[in-house]
């Protein structure tokens, strides 16, 4: 039986009413190269394994990418770095060009000055409409200081 739905327009107005942190994410292709996306999708899935979901478009770069890697970080953004997470949200010859970042002890990307970065190694799939959610098990991480950057109703937010 199908139901009725909202239309994307009033489904994005009903959305853009919850307050979301802003990330990046951040895997290295198997040919070496790094990519990255802007991303609000991320969500806490478990403690016991600690596991975290984000939800790739099937039509993002990172798609083919993240969801054949075995590791991908998820870095949070602070409140200076909205120019950052316009640059990885936007197309872009080359995302990473003058952008600092650094390789963990795990050889996964880590984006500078973040407020935190989550490294995940991926451990399952789910198509759901057009996205794709992709399960990471956390492995580890690290914490800066700062308030977070947000996206609310439509545009770029910060706590005052």
């Amino acid at each position: 039986m199908s139901l009725p739905t909202v239309d994307p327009p009033e489904f994005r107005q009903l959305l853009g009413r919850f307050a979301t942190g802003v990330v990046i994410i951040t895997v290295i292709a198997p040919d070496g190269r790094p990519h990255g996306m802007t991303a609000n999708s991320l969500v806490s899935v478990s403690l016991g394994p600690p596991l975290v979901s984000v939800c790739i478009d099937h039509r993002a770069e990172l798609h083919a990418v993240v969801t054949v890697a075995e590791r991908f970080v998820v870095n949070i953004l602070a409140a200076d770095q909205e120019a950052l997470s316009r640059r990885f949200a936007d197309p872009h010859d080359d995302r990473f060009d003058g952008v600092g970042y650094t390789l963990s002890e795990r050889g996964s990307l880590v984006l500078d000055g973040t407020l935190a970065h989550i490294e995940c190694a991926r451990c399952a799939l789910h198509e759901a409409g057009d996205h794709t959610i992709v399960v990471g098990q956390v492995l580890g991480g690290g914490t800066g200081a700062g308030r977070p950057l947000l996206y609310y109703r439509g545009g770029y937010a910060a706590l005052a």
